[in-house]
Protein backbone atom coordinates (compact mmCIF):
# COMPACT_ATOMS: atom_id res chain seq x y z
CA UNK A 1 0.00 0.00 0.00
CA UNK A 2 1.27 3.15 -1.22
CA UNK A 3 2.66 5.55 1.55
CA UNK A 4 1.52 9.20 1.60
CA UNK A 5 3.43 12.00 3.97
CA UNK A 6 1.31 15.02 4.49
CA UNK A 7 4.08 18.02 5.36
CA UNK A 8 3.10 20.89 7.26
CA UNK A 9 4.65 24.34 8.12
CA UNK A 10 3.41 25.98 11.14
CA UNK A 11 3.90 29.30 12.10
CA UNK A 12 1.16 30.81 14.81
CA UNK A 13 -1.55 28.94 13.06
CA UNK A 14 -1.90 26.13 16.02
CA UNK A 15 -5.75 27.62 17.27
CA UNK A 16 -6.62 26.03 13.16
CA UNK A 17 -4.79 23.08 13.79
CA UNK A 18 -7.81 20.92 15.46
CA UNK A 19 -9.78 20.97 11.87
CA UNK A 20 -6.75 20.02 10.06
CA UNK A 21 -6.05 16.93 12.05
CA UNK A 22 -8.96 15.92 12.55
CA UNK A 23 -9.35 15.62 8.59
CA UNK A 24 -6.36 13.50 8.66
CA UNK A 25 -7.43 10.98 11.45
CA UNK A 26 -10.97 10.70 9.21
CA UNK A 27 -8.36 9.57 5.52
CA UNK A 28 -10.20 7.08 4.02
CA UNK A 29 -6.61 5.70 3.34
CA UNK A 30 -4.98 4.72 5.90
CA UNK A 31 -1.24 4.61 5.02
CA UNK A 32 -0.01 8.00 6.03
CA UNK A 33 2.42 9.89 8.04
CA UNK A 34 2.36 13.74 8.99
CA UNK A 35 5.58 15.64 9.15
CA UNK A 36 5.03 18.93 11.15
CA UNK A 37 8.07 21.21 11.59
CA UNK A 38 7.28 24.59 13.89
CA UNK A 39 8.67 27.79 12.41
CA UNK A 40 9.40 29.45 16.10
CA UNK A 41 5.78 30.21 16.82
CA UNK A 42 5.58 32.78 19.23
CA UNK A 43 2.11 31.95 20.13
CA UNK A 44 1.14 28.80 22.21
CA UNK A 45 1.16 26.82 18.56
CA UNK A 46 3.83 24.28 19.69
CA UNK A 47 1.92 23.21 22.81
CA UNK A 48 -1.71 22.97 21.41
CA UNK A 49 -0.31 21.06 18.60
CA UNK A 50 1.32 18.74 20.50
CA UNK A 51 -1.58 18.31 23.00
CA UNK A 52 -3.35 17.05 20.03
CA UNK A 53 -1.09 14.71 18.32
CA UNK A 54 0.17 13.18 21.60
CA UNK A 55 0.06 9.46 21.55
CA UNK A 56 -0.26 8.81 18.03
CA UNK A 57 3.09 7.89 16.44
CA UNK A 58 1.46 8.88 12.59
CA UNK A 59 2.35 12.33 13.46
CA UNK A 60 5.88 13.59 13.92
CA UNK A 61 7.08 17.61 15.25
CA UNK A 62 10.35 18.94 14.86
CA UNK A 63 10.80 22.35 15.38
CA UNK A 64 13.24 25.30 14.27
CA UNK A 65 16.02 26.72 16.69
CA UNK A 66 14.90 30.33 15.00
CA UNK A 67 12.38 31.89 12.71
CA UNK A 68 13.64 30.67 9.01
CA UNK A 69 10.69 31.49 6.87
CA UNK A 70 8.31 29.71 4.60
CA UNK A 71 10.76 28.31 2.14
CA UNK A 72 13.51 26.43 4.83
CA UNK A 73 10.69 25.29 6.91
CA UNK A 74 8.89 23.49 3.96
CA UNK A 75 12.24 22.15 2.85
CA UNK A 76 12.56 20.82 6.49
CA UNK A 77 9.70 18.87 5.83
CA UNK A 78 11.12 17.73 2.94
CA UNK A 79 14.19 16.12 4.68
CA UNK A 80 11.69 14.12 6.85
CA UNK A 81 9.49 12.67 4.80
CA UNK A 82 9.61 8.77 4.07
CA UNK A 83 6.18 8.43 1.56
CA UNK A 84 6.26 7.54 -1.73
CA UNK A 85 3.92 10.79 -1.92
CA UNK A 86 4.04 13.75 -0.99
CA UNK A 87 2.20 16.97 -0.31
CA UNK A 88 1.91 20.19 1.81
CA UNK A 89 -1.50 21.00 3.77
CA UNK A 90 -1.16 24.13 5.80
CA UNK A 91 -2.44 24.13 9.38
CA UNK A 92 -5.03 26.09 9.23
CA UNK A 93 -6.62 24.39 6.48
CA UNK A 94 -8.11 21.02 6.06
CA UNK A 95 -8.47 18.14 3.70
CA UNK A 96 -11.31 15.82 2.21
CA UNK A 97 -11.77 12.86 4.20
CA UNK A 98 -11.02 10.95 0.33
CA UNK A 99 -8.42 13.29 -0.90
CA UNK A 100 -5.56 10.54 -0.43
CA UNK A 101 -7.25 8.26 -1.51
CA UNK A 102 -8.51 9.63 -4.61
CA UNK A 103 -5.12 11.11 -5.24
CA UNK A 104 -3.25 7.81 -4.74
CA UNK A 105 -5.67 6.16 -7.27
CA UNK A 106 -4.79 8.74 -9.81
CA UNK A 107 -0.89 7.47 -9.37
CA UNK A 108 -1.98 4.16 -9.94
CA UNK A 109 -4.05 4.48 -13.49
CA UNK A 110 -1.65 6.42 -15.15
CA UNK A 111 2.60 7.56 -15.20
CA UNK A 112 2.16 11.19 -13.89
CA UNK A 113 4.85 12.61 -11.27
CA UNK A 114 1.85 14.92 -9.92
CA UNK A 115 -1.64 15.46 -9.18
CA UNK A 116 -3.55 18.50 -8.49
CA UNK A 117 -7.36 19.06 -7.50
CA UNK A 118 -9.63 21.98 -6.98
CA UNK A 119 -9.94 23.54 -3.73
CA UNK A 120 -13.32 24.45 -2.00
CA UNK A 121 -13.24 28.01 -0.13
CA UNK A 122 -14.47 28.85 3.39
CA UNK A 123 -14.62 31.48 5.60
CA UNK A 124 -12.79 31.86 8.57
CA UNK A 125 -14.68 28.96 10.72
CA UNK A 126 -13.87 26.51 8.15
CA UNK A 127 -17.19 26.29 6.51
CA UNK A 128 -17.53 25.66 2.47
CA UNK A 129 -18.33 28.63 0.62
CA UNK A 130 -17.44 28.09 -2.99
CA UNK A 131 -15.50 26.34 -5.25
CA UNK A 132 -12.04 28.28 -6.38
CA UNK A 133 -13.06 29.02 -9.95
CA UNK A 134 -8.78 29.76 -11.01
CA UNK A 135 -7.75 26.27 -10.91
CA UNK A 136 -8.02 24.94 -14.56
CA UNK A 137 -6.10 22.03 -16.25
CA UNK A 138 -3.00 23.01 -17.61
CA UNK A 139 -0.93 22.15 -20.38
CA UNK A 140 2.17 21.38 -19.26
CA UNK A 141 4.98 22.67 -21.45
CA UNK A 142 8.13 24.07 -21.19
CA UNK A 143 6.44 27.81 -21.60
CA UNK A 144 4.11 26.92 -18.47
CA UNK A 145 4.33 29.36 -15.61
CA UNK A 146 1.52 29.13 -13.87
CA UNK A 147 0.77 32.35 -14.50
CA UNK A 148 -1.47 33.91 -13.97
CA UNK A 149 -1.92 30.96 -11.47
CA UNK A 150 -4.24 27.72 -12.71
CA UNK A 151 -3.24 25.57 -9.79
CA UNK A 152 -2.64 25.52 -5.95
CA UNK A 153 -4.01 23.29 -3.62
CA UNK A 154 -4.35 19.57 -3.48
CA UNK A 155 -1.10 19.40 -5.37
CA UNK A 156 1.23 15.74 -4.32
CA UNK A 157 4.33 14.27 -5.92
CA UNK A 158 6.57 11.73 -6.26
CA UNK A 159 9.37 12.01 -3.55
CA UNK A 160 11.38 10.44 -6.50
CA UNK A 161 11.02 13.10 -8.65
CA UNK A 162 10.94 16.01 -5.70
CA UNK A 163 14.56 14.51 -5.18
CA UNK A 164 16.06 14.96 -9.07
CA UNK A 165 15.42 18.36 -8.38
CA UNK A 166 16.96 20.95 -6.43
CA UNK A 167 14.01 21.31 -4.03
CA UNK A 168 12.44 23.78 -2.25
CA UNK A 169 14.01 27.19 -2.09
CA UNK A 170 15.01 27.56 1.75
CA UNK A 171 15.66 31.70 1.02
CA UNK A 172 12.08 32.08 -0.47
CA UNK A 173 9.74 33.90 2.14
CA UNK A 174 6.35 33.84 -0.17
CA UNK A 175 5.74 32.01 -3.60
CA UNK A 176 7.12 28.86 -2.18
CA UNK A 177 4.42 26.49 -3.68
CA UNK A 178 4.79 28.22 -7.34
CA UNK A 179 8.70 27.11 -7.16
CA UNK A 180 7.89 23.55 -6.16
CA UNK A 181 5.23 23.25 -8.53
CA UNK A 182 7.29 24.70 -12.02
CA UNK A 183 10.60 22.60 -10.67
CA UNK A 184 8.10 19.33 -10.45
CA UNK A 185 6.72 19.96 -13.74
CA UNK A 186 9.48 19.71 -15.55
CA UNK A 187 10.20 16.02 -14.85
CA UNK A 188 7.18 14.23 -16.08
CA UNK A 189 2.76 14.33 -16.49
CA UNK A 190 0.63 15.66 -13.95
CA UNK A 191 -3.00 15.14 -13.81
CA UNK A 192 -6.12 17.20 -12.87
CA UNK A 193 -8.40 15.84 -10.35
CA UNK A 194 -11.93 17.79 -11.29
CA UNK A 195 -13.12 17.92 -7.95
CA UNK A 196 -12.12 20.14 -4.69
CA UNK A 197 -10.26 17.91 -2.81
CA UNK A 198 -9.03 20.61 -0.07
CA UNK A 199 -10.60 23.09 2.52
CA UNK A 200 -9.00 26.57 2.12
CA UNK A 201 -9.78 29.13 4.75
CA UNK A 202 -9.86 32.71 4.17
CA UNK A 203 -8.77 34.51 7.44
CA UNK A 204 -7.31 37.75 8.75
CA UNK A 205 -4.21 36.20 9.07
CA UNK A 206 -4.00 34.40 5.79
CA UNK A 207 -2.48 35.33 2.38
CA UNK A 208 -5.47 37.31 1.42
CA UNK A 209 -3.62 40.57 3.23
CA UNK A 210 -2.66 42.92 0.24
CA UNK A 211 0.51 43.68 1.92
CA UNK A 212 1.40 40.04 1.32
CA UNK A 213 0.00 40.17 -2.13
CA UNK A 214 2.16 42.60 -3.37
CA UNK A 215 5.22 40.38 -2.08
CA UNK A 216 4.09 37.58 -3.31
CA UNK A 217 3.18 38.92 -6.79
CA UNK A 218 7.33 39.90 -6.56
CA UNK A 219 8.49 36.80 -5.22
CA UNK A 220 6.73 35.00 -8.09
CA UNK A 221 8.12 36.92 -10.31
CA UNK A 222 11.64 36.40 -9.30
CA UNK A 223 10.84 32.48 -9.20
CA UNK A 224 9.19 32.16 -12.76
CA UNK A 225 12.63 34.08 -14.09
CA UNK A 226 14.50 31.47 -12.46
CA UNK A 227 12.14 28.96 -13.97
CA UNK A 228 13.25 30.52 -17.17
CA UNK A 229 16.64 30.65 -16.89
CA UNK A 230 16.87 26.79 -15.61
CA UNK A 231 14.80 25.71 -18.56
CA UNK A 232 17.13 27.57 -20.72
CA UNK A 233 15.00 29.98 -22.52
CA UNK A 234 16.46 33.00 -23.76
CA UNK A 235 12.91 34.30 -26.11
CA UNK A 236 9.33 34.05 -25.69
CA UNK A 237 6.71 35.54 -27.64
CA UNK A 238 9.88 37.12 -29.96
CA UNK A 239 11.18 38.75 -26.56
CA UNK A 240 14.63 38.40 -24.74
CA UNK A 241 14.39 37.08 -21.16
CA UNK A 242 16.59 39.19 -19.40
CA UNK A 243 19.82 37.46 -18.03
CA UNK A 244 19.58 39.48 -14.72
CA UNK A 245 16.15 40.06 -12.85
CA UNK A 246 15.20 43.95 -12.98
CA UNK A 247 11.61 44.16 -12.03
CA UNK A 248 8.62 42.04 -11.75
CA UNK A 249 6.50 44.15 -14.67
CA UNK A 250 9.44 43.04 -16.97
CA UNK A 251 8.54 39.22 -16.10
CA UNK A 252 4.85 39.76 -16.16
CA UNK A 253 5.28 41.70 -19.43
CA UNK A 254 7.20 39.07 -21.07
CA UNK A 255 3.57 36.24 -20.09
CA UNK A 256 0.78 38.78 -21.75
CA UNK A 257 0.42 37.24 -24.65
CA UNK A 258 -0.72 33.87 -22.46
CA UNK A 259 -4.07 35.66 -20.97
CA UNK A 260 -5.50 36.21 -24.66
CA UNK A 261 -8.23 34.27 -25.66
CA UNK A 262 -6.46 32.79 -28.58
CA UNK A 263 -3.70 31.40 -26.95
CA UNK A 264 -6.07 29.94 -23.97
CA UNK A 265 -8.19 28.59 -26.62
CA UNK A 266 -5.50 26.52 -28.31
CA UNK A 267 -3.86 25.37 -25.11
CA UNK A 268 -7.49 23.55 -24.40
CA UNK A 269 -7.73 21.99 -27.72
CA UNK A 270 -4.23 20.45 -26.92
CA UNK A 271 -5.42 19.28 -23.35
CA UNK A 272 -8.39 17.52 -24.84
CA UNK A 273 -6.47 15.97 -28.16
CA UNK A 274 -3.69 15.43 -25.20
CA UNK A 275 -0.67 15.75 -27.53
Amino acid sequence: MIKFSILIANYNNGKYFRDCYNSLIAQTHKNWEVIIVDDASTDDSVKIIEAIIKNDPRFSIYHNTSNRGCGYTKRECMKYAKGELCAYLDPDDALYEDALEKTIHEFIKEDIIAAYSQMMLCNENLIPDKVFAGTKQIYNSRYFFNCPTQFAHFFAFKKETYLKTSGINPHLKSAVDQDLYLKILEHGNIKYIRKPLYFYRLHSNGISQQTFKQGAKESFARVIHDTMKRRGIRMINNKIVPEIYTSSQEIYELLNYQTRKIYRLINKVKVTLNI
